[in-house]
């Protein structure tokens, strides 16, 4: 029986607004992809390129998040390996009995025990290509949001940062308070 490695990574962690996203993807052997790579070492125009092929591409892929509400009663930790956990379950859910041997590469080295064998490997998303996959489904999605929520929450110019603390993004906190999707359990200062 083959064993098919799926790639696991997040994207959000240290953003002081928004949720965390994860995502987990299994690519197909058959249909490799050039230029995958850990998702912050790519522009986003090759961000993009990349996220439509691994849609295209991939056998499946699972995309999911946690909630600013949950990242504060968990911690940020607790919530990404939470995240995580619903991506696997999406994948699962998207590709069914088409795979029966599947196992888990997460990037890091926390084990968000999954129901299958994983492994953590710390710089996993630039030694991987699924989990590089992972990383860039995981970016993409968060980014996305972000610029979303910027149109229901303007003057924090979350669709140039994305929520990451940038000095800019401290000012706008300062002057304006924070919204309802800033993290409250995160120093803002």
């Amino acid at each position: 029986m083959t064993s098919y490695l799926a790639g696991v990574d997040e994207a959000g962690r240290g953003p002081l607004a928004g949720p965390v996203f994860a995502a987990a993807v299994l690519l197909d052997p058959e249909q490799p992809i050039d230029g995958l790579r850990d998702s912050k070492k790519l522009s986003e125009m090759k961000r993009k390129r990349l996220r439509d092929m691994i849609i295209m591409k991939a056998i499946g892929y699972g995309i999911a998040s946690a909630s600013v509400a949950e990242i504060d009663e968990l911690n940020i930790l607790q919530a990404s390996l939470l995240a995580m956990r619903r991506a696997a379950q999406a994948l699962e859910d998207q590709i069914g009995d088409k795979v029966s041997a599947l196992c888990y590469w997460v990037d890091g080295n926390q084990d968000p025990t999954f129901n299958r064998p994983t492994r953590c490997l710390v710089g996993g998303d630039n030694l991987v290509p699924a989990i590089a996959a992972a990383s860039i489904l995981a970016k993409t999605s968060r980014d996305e949001w972000m610029i979303e929520a910027a149109l229901r929450f303007p003057g924090y110019d979350f669709e140039r940062h994305k929520g990451y603390p940038t000095l800019k993004h401290r000012q706008a906190i300062a002057l304006r308070g924070p919204c309802d999707i800033h993290r409250r359990s995160f120093s803002w200062k």
